[in-house]
């Protein structure tokens, strides 16, 4: 099968030791548990920056001492012999967007020894090592010394009358065991007193350091309230919950809170957690978790749990929304129990996945691995809370590593340490083994060794779009070359296209009648390939689906060719279906003056995907400052044949009107915020991160300069303001300060400023040349700024949550009628591209790249 071009490897110094070893972020960076290492790096810079984090082997957790005759009883036998000095890394799980100080994500770690700790990326810290804000073992480890272990909380469980259940655990058992004894098995006597705890039994201790031994962890979606989309008091309502799997059989639930506040200046802005109670959902280990949120109910969207253990049981867990959003408290009975799909039997759990339907908002696809190499694929309607197996597939030699959903459940992808990767397609309710597309090119300068050097694989992600699978796989040494491979490779980073897989239910005529014969590529595989990227622009149209196209940039961008009008047809095709609603069989250039006309009409999500397809695929030849920036006057189109120009041309054309269409509402929303706040009125921000009515003054400006093009709304606001203006006394000002000489600057564009100079030696007038917020408008300040990958524009004000959210151009919404006092929060979004904003990193360092 075709692809856009070829995915280089990424090699990696450590092996991973356990399933689901690779995980895909949120703002598309890839992190791999290998060896006493995480890395973190790009997809699409595999030999780039990369971020670290280190495993170092740390202190156990005290828990009581016991008699030195009992460290040979069967269940503290395994705890004396314990000689791991070199932790690896278990699990591990990125959260949603927002839970970083820079509104990115988080990443937590669990590692052999059992412990727990949560990072953030090291934006501000200019190092490669990621930054450590939270030890919930060490949390966890207080939650039970304030209860003397008796673990209460949903579901509690009283180890006090199951003296023997540690025992039991812990002889059967052939994992490593984290001990709180020394190295040679010892326990020392000569404590300070105010770490002395009470003597205790042998199977007491066992059972206690099995509670606070973690296996697994495992991020849910973000939670909202459903009573209010925006908070009133500048705390942000958006939750997320680690669940993290114990040794005992329990989950301890935690509550991150999103950020109400990001700043681009520093991340010492302490993490908002809670502690939400244990949920005792096995008798045994517990191996694996997996999340899913459904919205077939918009008001209240159910968070499904599922968990599986090495007892073979997999239950189906729900949520209560209320509940777990509470701010305070340890609440039980936050989850029940919908249905034990597989009850106890004798093959482990290793790995579990679920998906919402495609075709249905209530059914659920969950895939269940397990350690004999077979896999389970149930159907659970969770509205009527019927649950159907699909069947059940012997597909695995070797324990399953890895499975992951694509396509909204149409293909599934299972891996395994067999080193085998398997791709299937669901027909109705069964499961097709088709082609994996092992056999894709590698650019000539690749450096990784042939795959026969692989023996096995442990874990498999899926991008955002869903256009690429990412493997990690382990060397085998002995096949590689010793005098340098052997020293110093120990796995790699495989990625795959799958985005010309044959998908019949979304084909749709007329797309087929666009596809040229020309070049390699078969005429059915472009016909799958335009299908499938159509699907996964549309995915995007969900506002709470974080604007991340690498992926379908760069199968765009590997696809077009200058002799073909291929890409360029099926973007007509999308605008056509997305944006008029309906495929007009009209010239390309027809299309984009329709579409151009409909912008008013387009939701605020639309125009940013419209934004960046042009930016980063159809002018991609051109730099930003060509479009939008100082030299936009200055296009490089020499050599241009007329036709190719005139195309330009025209795609600029419409991207200027659809960021135009964009700064006319943020324009009327801070217009009409500050016409219905007029008494509480804030001209001075006290608080970062916020949206402050700010930069009226060159709004207006902007407004009178472009009488011409501005909608008469927007005018007559702008006229109303002029009276209304005068009763703000401090913090309008129409001329700004220079940020580097005594100069004024006047408002001549909201791009760039140029001030009026001053007098240098020579008698020549030095004009400073200053970037304009592309929230505001203000001159930006010599501080950090948000910096946007897309348009390359720079911001020191954040933009209101609505903007992202309107359907159309409407200046009457419920958000903009809220009090100062009630100012929406908002993540860092570029107002016109909708990524995610970041602070300017240097080339060296690691960056997320949404596009």
């Amino acid at each position: 099968m075709a692809c856009p071009c070829p995915l280089e490897p990424a090699m990696l110094l450590g092996a991973p030791s356990f399933p689901n070893s690779i995980a895909w972020s949120d703002d598309n960076l890839i992190a791999v548990a290998s060896g006493h290492l995480v890395t973190i790096l790009r997809p699409d810079l595999p030999n780039g920056p990369r971020g670290l984090i280190k495993i170092s082997p740390r202190e156990p957790l005290l828990v009581g001492f016991v008699e030195r005759k009992d460290l040979h009883s069967g269940c503290l036998l395994p705890t004396s012999l314990y000689r791991d000095d070199k932790p690896v890394v278990r699990s591990i799980s990125w959260s949603p967007l927002g839970m970083a100080a820079n509104s990115g994500c988080l990443i937590a770690v669990c590692t052999s020894e059992g412990h727990v700790k949560v990072y953030r990326p090291p934006f501000c810290d200019f190092c490669a090592e990621w930054i450590e804000v939270l030890d919930i073992s060490e949390m966890l480890h207080e939650y039970f010394q304030c209860t003397e272990f008796r673990g209460t909380g949903i579901h509690s469980l009283d180890l006090s009358d199951v003296p023997n259940f540690g025992q039991c655990l812990l002889r059967n058992k052939s994992d490593q065991i984290d001990s709180t004894s020394k190295p040679n098995g010892e326990i020392s006597n000569e404590v300070p007193e105010s770490q002395m705890l009470p003597l205790i039994s042998a199977g007491q201790y066992a059972s206690r350091s099995a509670m606070l031994c973690s296996l697994v962890i495992s991020w849910s979606p973000l939670l909202r309230t459903a009573s209010e989309v925006f908070p009133v008091d500048n705390t942000c309502a958006s939750v997320s919950l680690l669940a993290v799997g114990l040794k005992f059989g329990a989950i301890s639930l935690w509550r991150f809170h999103q950020r109400s506040c990001h700043t681009i200046e520093d991340g010492k802005a302490p993490t908002t957690v809670k502690f939400v109670g244990l949920l005792q959902a096995h008798g045994s280990w517990v191996t694996s978790i997996s999340w899913s949120l459904f919205g077939f109910d918009s008001s209240n969207p159910q968070i499904i749990l599922v968990s599986g253990s090495t007892d073979g049981s997999v239950k189906v867990w729900m949520g209560d929304n209320d509940k777990l959003l509470e701010s305070s408290g340890v609440h039980e009975a936050s989850f029940f129990l919908l249905k034990e799909v597989i009850t106890v039997n004798a093959v482990p759990v290793s790995v579990l996945s679920v998906t919402v339907h495609v075709q249905y908002s209530s059914k659920m696809l969950l895939a269940i691995g397990k350690g004999s190499g077979s896999f389970e694929i149930w159907l659970c309607d969770i509205s009527t809370r019927e649950f159907d197996k699909l069947g059940s597939y012997d597909a695995h030699d070797c324990i399953i590593t890895g499975l992951a959903w694509a396509f909204g459940g149409r293909f599934l992808y299972s891996c395994s340490q067999d080193n085998l990767l398997h791709s299937w397609i669901l027909h109705e309710s069964r499961l097709d083994e088709v082609s994996i597309l092992s056999d894709f090119p590698r650019s000539n300068d690749s450096i990784c060794p042939s795959r026969d050097a692989f023996n096995s694989c442990f874990g498999v992600a899926v991008s955002h779009g869903n256009l690429v699978i990412a493997t990690v796989n382990c060397f085998d040494v002995e096949k590689l070359n010793r005098m340098y491979e052997g020293r110093i490779l120990r796995a790699a980073i495989e990625y795959f296209w799958i985005g010309g897989l044959h998908v019949d239910v979304w084909l749709k005529p007329p797309f087929s009648c666009y596809i040229e014969k020309y070049s390699s590529f078969p005429e059915k595989e472009l016909t799958y390939w335009g299908a499938n990227i159509i699907w996964s622009l549309n995915q995007y149209q969900c506002l709470d689906k974080p604007l991340v196209l690498w992926d379908i940039i760069a199968a765009l961008l590997g696809l077009k060719d200058n002799k073909s009008k291929y890409v360029e047809n099926l973007l007509i095709n999308w605008l056509s279906l997305s944006f008029l609603g309906y495929h007009m069989d009209l010239l390309p250039e027809n299309v984009l003056s329709c579409v151009s006309s409909s912008l008013p009409n387009v939701p605020s999500r639309l125009l940013h995907l419209l934004n960046i397809i042009c930016r980063r695929v159809v002018l991609a030849e051109l730099d930003a400052d060509q479009i939008t920036g100082i030299n936009s006057k200055i296009r490089n189109l020499e050599g241009a044949c007329p036709d190719t120009e005139k195309k330009i041309t025209m795609w600029i054309e419409i991207l200027l009107r659809s960021e135009r269409e964009l700064r006319e509402r943020l324009v009327g929303l801070t217009f009409s915020a500050f016409r219905n706040s007029m008494s509480s009125f804030e001209a001075t921000p006290s608080r970062p991160g916020c949206w402050y009515l700010v930069g009226l003054a060159q709004m207006e400006q902007w407004v009178a300069l472009d009488q011409e093009h501005v909608r008469e709304q927007l005018k007559f606001i702008a006229s109303e303001l002029t009276h209304e203006k005068r009763f703000v006394t401090s913090g309008y000002s129409e001329v700004e300060p220079c940020s580097y000489c005594s100069a004024s600057v006047v408002f001549e564009s909201p791009e760039f400023g140029l001030c009026q100079g001053e007098n240098c030696s020579s008698g020549n007038v030095k004009r400073h040349q200053l970037l304009r917020c592309a929230v505001c408008m203000e001159v930006c300040p010599s501080t950090p700024l948000w910096f946007c990958v897309c348009c390359h524009r720079f911001a020191f004000r954040l933009a209101p949550e609505p903007l992202f959210r309107m359907s159309s151009f409407c200046l009457d919404l419920d958000s903009s009628t809220k009090s100062s006092s009630q100012v929406v929060s908002s993540r860092p979004l570029c107002p016109f591209c909708g990524i995610l904003l970041q602070r300017k990193q240097p080339d060296f360092l690691l960056s997320p790249t949404p596009v």
